[in-house]
């Protein structure tokens, strides 16, 4: 059979997890009594839906004590711009004193700084009576309560909760240096992070049905491992029964997949035999004599190799009978069918 030459998308299959773009651990803001879980753990939540209340009254009291302080500063500041204007009518007059009226304008200032700290401390306690409602802060999926109905909770207490985002979901992965180097000047060529698609293999063995795309690099090497870390992102819809395939910290098989199609010269994998010193095929040249060809084999699946270095498009290679074959012997050769599975699916990891 002629070794050809075909379109292939190169792949790199790596081993890697999902993760969440959106973690968010609920934690209690203010230290009360837990009265109401309104969760169903393990279920969809929407931004702003309430999960967790906490006792109100005595931040409803703090409240109305903030209030009736606002009502006191206005009274008295009230007082103290009545005393300026009786001030200053006097000074104008010359029946009061420049200290008087100096006194007079400190008294209305402070009553007027005593109204505004008197106003903060009502939106303070707003603030915190608006705590003790706990809402969902994003769209995710929350787990499982941590602490129940009627303990005391508050900032030290620990988390009550943990939402994750579900759609769209990050894939990450780690790959050596070197192979990074490899992928790096391979995308850099074909345009970067949008010259590679990324598609998921399941635990099961069945590939996801969406497909997703390199979004960051990491700005690190691990050094226990001479390894960075790459992400994908990648849509996790609802599917129709309900319930989401990708699940934050699940394992995966990540591929990479050129989105530029490579020419690659491509022949059966029958072809294709080892020894000690590496991969070979028979070459039958003009005289119809089989020579041994040292060949460097690229991604292959069970049914085609690619060979990238050690032969030519056009050149024939020995597919069946290759036990009767010796180097550099005569052969009677006649034309098989066509490559089978010439599109590799997967590479090595």
């Amino acid at each position: 059979m002629a070794a050809e030459l075909r379109s292939v998308n190169e792949t790199t299959e790596i081993n890697g997890r999902i993760q969440a773009v959106g973690r968010v651990d609920l934690i209690a803001r203010v230290s009360a009594f837990l009265e109401r879980q309104l969760i169903v753990e393990g279920a969809e939540v929407r931004k702003g839906d309430l999960l967790f209340q906490l006792e109100k009254a005595p931040f409803e009291a703090a409240v109305e004590v903030a209030q009736a302080g606002i009502a006191q500063a206005q009274a008295q500041l009230e007082n103290a711009s009545m005393a300026l204007a009786r001030a200053e009518e006097l000074f104008k007059s010359n029946a009061g004193s420049k200290s008087a009226l100096d006194n007079a304008q400190a008294a209305q200032r402070t009553a007027a700084a005593q109204l505004r700290a008197a106003q903060a401390q009502l939106h303070q306690a707003e603030i915190n009576l608006g705590y003790t409602d706990i809402r969902a802060p994003i769209d995710g999926r929350i787990g499982r309560a941590a602490i129940t109905v009627g303990n005391v909770v508050g900032p030290s207490s620990g988390v009550l909760a943990t939402i994750v985002s579900q759609d769209p979901i990050y894939v990450t992965f780690p790959v050596s240096v070197r192979r990074a180097v490899d992928l790096r000047q391979q995308f850099a060529r074909d345009g970067g992070f949008g010259a590679v698609r990324i598609q998921l293999r399941l635990p099961d063995g069945r590939l996801y049905g969406n497909l997703g795309k390199l979004d960051y690099w990491d700005i690190n090497v691990a050094r226990d491992t001479d390894s960075i870390t790459l992400r994908g992102v990648i849509p996790n819809p609802t599917l129709p029964g309900g319930g989401r395939e990708l699940t934050n910290d699940q394992l995966v098989r990540v591929i990479l997949e050129a989105v530029k199609p490579k020419q690659v010269l491509v022949v059966p994998r029958v072809a294709v035999l080892s020894d000690q010193q590496g991969d070979y095929v028979y070459v039958v040249d003009g005289q119809d004599t089989a020579r041994q060809r040292r060949v460097k084999l690229g991604q292959s699946t069970a049914g085609a190799a690619a060979v990238v270095e050690g032969l030519s498009a056009g050149e024939r290679v020995v597919v069946e009978g290759l036990q009767r074959v010796r180097p550099d012997s005569p052969v009677a050769p006649t034309l098989a069918g066509e490559v089978p599975g010439a599109k590799p699916s997967a590479g090595r990891s």
